[in-house]
C-alpha cells in the first residue's frame, strides 16, 4: 500500500508526461478510478486515504487542501514521485484511460456510478456532502464493469 500524497505525484508528472493538463479536479477523479480499478483487481485499497462524495464527485479532502492554491489551473509537479513499481502500470493505465476526458466530464461520470451516488443519497446535486464512499461498494462496482468487459 502506498499514499494518496505518492499516488497524486505520480498521476500528476505522468499527466504531464503525456502532455495533459491536471487541475486540482481532474486530480480528484485520476485518485478515484486508480482507487477503485485497485480495490476491483486486487481486492485491497491502493492507499488508506478515503474519499468524501462531494458536489464535484469523490475528492479525498487533504489532496484538495494540498493543491488548493493552484485553483482551476494545472498543476505543477511539486516533487519527484516516487511509487512503488509494481503500482505503475495499474497507473499508467488509468491516466491513458481517464487524463484525455476534462474535469467536468470525469465529475459527470462519476455521478452515473453506484459508490459516489450511494454515498451523496439525500443530497441535491450541488450541495455539501461529507459522506464517505464505501470501499467495498467501489470495488464491487469496478469489479463487475471488469468481468463485463
Amino acid at each position: 500500500m502506498t499514499t494518496a500524497d505518492a499516488v497524486a505525484d505520480y498521476l500528476i508528472a505522468l499527466a504531464h508526461q503525456r502532455g495533459e493538463s491536471l487541475n486540482n479536479l481532474k486530480l480528484q477523479k485520476l485518485l478515484y478510478y486508480a482507487q477503485a480499478w485497485h480495490l476491483a483487481l486486487h481486492d485491497e485499497p491502493l492507499f488508506p486515504e478515503k474519499f468524501q462524495a462531494w458536489a464535484t464527485g469523490p475528492v479525498i479532502p487533504v489532496i484538495y487542501w494540498r493543491f488548493d492554491d493552484f485553483g482551476i489551473r494545472d498543476i505543477e509537479l511539486e516533487r519527484t514521485p516516487e511509487i512503488p513499481e509494481e503500482l505503475e502500470p495499474l497507473l499508467s493505465e488509468v491516466v491513458e484511460l481517464y487524463a484525455p476526458f476534462d474535469e467536468y466530464k470525469l465529475a459527470s461520470m462519476t455521478y452515473r456510478e453506484s459508490p459516489w451516488m450511494t454515498a451523496h443519497r439525500g443530497y441535491d446535486l450541488g450541495d455539501p456532502c461529507d459522506v464517505e464512499l464505501d470501499e467495498n461498494e467501489m470495488r464491487s462496482y469496478f469489479k463487475h464493469l471488469a468481468e463485463a468487459a
